[in-house]
């Protein structure tokens, strides 16, 4: 495999600015009086598909080869990687079609897909499942496979929130990224690094789907672990392998939520910060919640990786919240 480097963010912000809309960081007073620290939030929800994933799929499908044009793509996606080739395939029209689990699936991402003019097939009990299926599909079919973390140019999009984020605040001393396969934890890290910031960079996942956790900790892929968070965007059973490789050499720590802490985040976004997101992207709230002590006092940056979550459950869980 090829891995991303800082040269290729660069490239990735020059090539995708004409396509994509910087997202804003916003400081949150009411969050930083709750959690003891001045606590800004990259609002990636504000990208076109609501996901921060857009970025890398601009970037990868807009720089496809004539032959991958007209072959098109097909992968794997619980739902905002998805979304996020899908709207490249509409910019430069490139034929897509997204494999997606059967169960569990948060059908305003299926639909929104297929109106952007992806083809959707529904096959498995969960992502990893409907991954297999994307891959065999693709050798049958001939076209691209993409791979959702171990893509070089899907994270060198998505590494641009990390240079509009430190142009905004360099003097940001922690950045908190939620992980399902880890690219958004890899580019922001990288640009970090290679910025030499001397930011701490920490990954956050739910403890219902800590594939990824468990290979940093132990410094191996084939770790075992339960796959049961019932927020879709961190819902992976397996880490991957470049992803890893970049996580293992730039992240500073790794932290675990469990999903009923993502809950009371999304519904402290919903209410302190008036702001929409899905679990995935309330991630790093919860572990900034859990880890408060230590962050007490630091200028933190929380990514919220996407905002899309069904008006019905959000309404239902700020219900049950008491908020």
């Amino acid at each position: 495999m090829e891995y991303p480097t800082y040269a290729d963010v660069l490239a990735a912000r020059d090539f995708t600015r004409p396509y994509l809309p910087e997202t804003p960081l916003i400081y949150s007073w009411k969050l930083s009086q709750l959690l003891g620290c001045e606590y800004y939030i990259k609002c990636e929800n504000m990208q076109p598909v609501g996901a921060f994933k857009v970025r890398g799929g601009v970037n990868l499908v807009g720089n496809l080869n004539v032959e991958e044009r007209a072959a098109g793509i097909v992968s794997a996606s619980t739902g905002n990687h998805g979304q996020s080739l899908a709207y490249a395939g509409h910019l430069f029209d490139v034929p897509v079609r997204i494999y997606g689990p059967a169960k569990n699936t948060n059908r305003d991402k299926v639909e929104a897909m297929r109106a952007l003019g992806a083809e959707v097939c529904l096959h498995g009990a969960d992502f990893d499942e409907a991954r297999e299926e994307a891959e065999r599909a693709a050798v049958e079919t001939g076209a691209r496979f993409v791979h959702s973390a171990n893509e070089k140019a899907l994270i060198a999009g998505v590494g641009v929130m990390g240079l509009e984020l430190f142009d905004a605040q360099p003097d940001i001393e922690v950045v908190i990224a939620p992980v399902g396969g880890g690219s958004g934890a890899c580019g922001n890290a990288l640009v970090a690094k290679a910025q030499a910031h001397g930011v701490e960079v920490i990954a956050a996942q739910s403890a219902q789907a800590p594939a990824c956790y468990r290979a940093w900790k132990a410094g191996r892929l084939d770790v075992d672990g339960p796959m049961e968070t019932r927020h879709e965007g961190v819902a992976t059973r397996v880490p991957f392998q470049m992803t890893m490789d970049l996580m293992w050499e730039w992240v500073d720590d790794f932290v675990l939520v469990d999903d009923a802490e993502i809950d009371r985040a999304m519904c402290l976004l919903a209410k302190l910060a008036k702001l929409v997101a899905e679990g995935s992207g309330a991630v790093s709230l919860a572990a900034a919640l859990h880890m408060r002590e230590r962050l007490r006092g630091k200028k933190v940056v929380g990514i919220l990786t996407g905002g899309n979550v069904p008006s019905a459950d959000l309404a239902h869980l700020l219900g049950s919240q008491g908020l």
